[in-house]
């Protein structure tokens, strides 16, 4: 299991951050730093594999803790995740030894891309005392062929995902319900509800609170605009 980092001064970003780490296979988020000093800390105290890293924070630098990190001989890889996309900044992370670099916003599937093939990069470091020209050609390049990478909670099948994402994408109505869909789909409500609670988590589909006059409030969903680009990481081939 490779041990991530999170350094970002946004709490809600770094939740949104984690929860899109953790939909790859093999990642863990170990703890989250709001700024550089914190970050430091908790280095010093716990092991880690791999930070992901803001730039832009409002009482720090990240590349001041990347500068830090390589002066210092800590042993962990950095990915910088930030806004800051001008030269300067993406050259000084390069320099610094960043292994990848993301600027906000980004899709998933680079996100995703940026940790499999780190994924891939510390599997050949670990397993490898001596390396084929192909194997060190993917350690310079995170060159990975790796697919069907992102992970499925349990009881959750990628070709049910498939069809109830067909089922959804055929519905007329902007708005639906765990019973619109159910039926389509021919599954139980109770089946259904798993599968459409995991596309929200995902981030796939946005819940709403549907209150009427009387009796138990009614909750209905919605696609979001990001849904193609996220279940792109899910494989789940033609729909």
């Amino acid at each position: 299991m490779i041990n991530v980092l999170i350094v970002e001064d946004d709490p809600m970003v770094a939740e949104f951050n984690r929860k899109y780490m953790e939909q790859v296979e093999g990642f863990q988020c170990g703890g989250w730093a709001s700024s550089v000093e914190e970050a430091k800390k908790f280095l010093a105290e716990r092991a880690v594999d791999l930070v992901l890293l803001d730039v832009y924070m409002q009482e720090s630098n990240g590349l001041d803790l990347l500068s830090f990190i390589r002066e210092a001989g800590v042993n962990v890889d950095v990915i910088v995740i930030s806004a800051a996309s001008d030269m300067n900044s993406v050259k000084k992370a390069m320099n610094f030894g960043a292994v990848d670099y993301l600027i906000k916003p980004f899709h998933f599937n680079r996100f995703l891309e940026a940790l499999t093939g780190y994924r891939e990069h510390i599997s050949i470091v670990r397993e490898r005392s001596l390396l084929s020209q192909e194997e060190l050609d993917r350690l310079l390049y995170h060159k990975s062929s790796t697919k069907d990478l992102a992970r499925f909670p349990k009881g959750v099948t990628k070709s049910t995902l498939a069809m109830i994402w067909n089922c959804i994408r055929q519905h007329e109505a902007t708005l639906f319900s765990t019973e619109d869909i159910a039926e389509s789909a021919g599954i139980s409500r109770v089946s259904m509800r798993k599968y459409l609670t995991f596309l929200t988590e995902i981030e796939v589909l946005a819940m709403e609170t549907i209150y009427g006059t009387i009796g138990r409030p009614v909750y209905q969903y919605r696609i979001l605009p990001q849904a193609e680009e996220i279940l792109a990481g899910y494989d789940l081939g033609s729909f």
